[in-house]
């Protein structure tokens, strides 16, 4: 189930609590609306509101964080395919095929995460992983006639191997870390809020329409955490500007 299902499901339970709230103090006895009861009802609900909003704030807090955080990252692997590409450029001519094959790398990590969406999640690419270590090892091969050449060839050896980690911490990121349970308790949380809210409220149609809105509301906040929380898929993914603009610095294709 994606972002915009479940937070509509969200909602839409939220807002039936509200309705079954509206709806008890038709159904029990006397006894059990009495002003005593309603009130303790009303401390008890106080309680669970300020540690759910304390618990949708964490998670907010939590995804958003994580968000940047790969938002960061996938900037800085962009500019790390720049500057090997450019240290491999300083080699001379020689380095050409391993430029050729971090540019086939970097037009296949936009055409698999953004542009098809074969990978969203940047899931183990097999073929990908094989250009970026034949980089390393053409990188390895080439010849140091000079000290200016090994320092070229060492330079370009450490960016490889620091492309090869940080992808892997691309693909460990890139999956949801927010757990269903969570979602599920916060969800059953609020949703016991607003039946005691509906139990102290006038049975109106603006009443209705406000239950509505709050539940959209908070179905929408529901959706913030989930499209965060996958940053390489659904609406607010992270964006391909940064490695747009690293394979338009690359050897043009066909050279």
């Amino acid at each position: 189930m994606n972002a915009t299902a479940t937070s509509l499901v969200v909602a839409g339970i939220i807002f039936a609590g509200s309705l079954i709230g509206l709806r008890l103090p038709k159904v029990l006895p006397d006894r059990h609306l009495s002003k005593e009861t309603l009130d303790t009802i009303k401390l008890g609900t106080g309680m669970l509101s300020v540690l759910a909003s304390l618990v949708l704030g964490l998670l907010i807090a939590t995804v958003k964080t994580s968000f940047d955080s790969t938002n960061s990252a996938v900037r800085a692997y962009s500019a790390d395919l720049i500057v090997l590409d450019e240290t491999l450029r300083d080699y001379g001519d020689g380095a050409i095929p391993a430029r050729r094959l971090i540019r086939d790398y970097t037009s296949r990590l936009l055409r698999d995460v953004w542009l098809t969406g074969d990978n969203p999640y940047l899931v183990e690419n097999r073929i990908a992983g094989m250009e970026l270590e034949h980089v390393r090892d053409d990188i390895r091969a080439l010849p140091a006639d000079n000290p200016g050449q090994q320092w070229l060839v060492n330079q370009a050896l450490q960016l490889t191997t620091t492309l090869l980690r940080e992808r892997w911490l691309l693909i460990e990121r890139a999956g949801p870390s927010v757990q269903p349970v969570v979602i599920g308790l916060l969800v059953s949380w609020i949703t016991a809020i607003f039946i005691s809210f509906g139990m102290n409220a006038p049975r109106h149609a603006t009443m209705y329409a406000a239950f509505l809105i709050v539940s959209l509301a908070i179905g929408s906040a529901m959706f913030l955490v989930l499209e965060m929380d996958t940053p390489f898929d659904g609406l607010m993914r992270i964006s391909d500007r940064s490695v747009v603009t690293a394979l338009t610095h690359m050897l043009p294709a066909g050279q």
